[in-house]
């Protein structure tokens, strides 16, 4: 078989320099990812503000943890009945999808994906009142 009949085969010469610039310009096309691509598979990285009047827009806060958003979730326009269970089904959700689930005050959520970490803690006013009162209580009765 003849070098060139060989050449053939694989579609070029590899000793011929002529055609690298040619050959980077469709690496580049053939390696470009499209913002959207990525988006679709590694979520888009928004962060959502949801406010739900009914437990029947628990699926649709679902569907934005499921796309791999975090959320805000203000359940301070339910009944507390309904903000119950808009909780127990998004702590559902989280479990299914390996998520996590912080209070940030008085009927507010955040719900986050498992690619999105959460650093820090807000502390619960109530339990910071409590803590409180017991300090204080522990300074009266310390007689220095």
């Amino acid at each position: 078989m003849g070098m060139d009949k060989f050449k053939g085969i694989f579609g070029r010469d590899t000793t011929d320099d002529s055609d690298r610039d040619n050959i980077k310009v469709n690496e580049d096309e053939y390696y470009e990812t499209k913002r959207e691509a990525f988006s679709d598979i590694n979520g888009s990285n928004k962060m959502i503000l949801f406010e739900p009047r009914a437990y029947s827009e628990s699926q649709q806060i679902a569907d934005y943890l499921k796309k791999r958003n975090a959320v805000v979730v203000n359940l301070k326009r339910v009944t507390p009945d309904q903000a119950k269970r808009i909780v127990d089904f998004l702590s559902g959700t989280l479990y299914a999808i390996n998520g996590g689930l912080q209070k940030l005050g008085t009927g507010i959520f955040l719900c986050t994906p498992n690619n999105v970490d959460v650093e820090g803690s807000i502390t619960d006013e109530a339990k910071e009142k409590a803590l409180k009162k017991e300090l204080a209580n522990d300074e009266e009765e310390v007689d220095w």
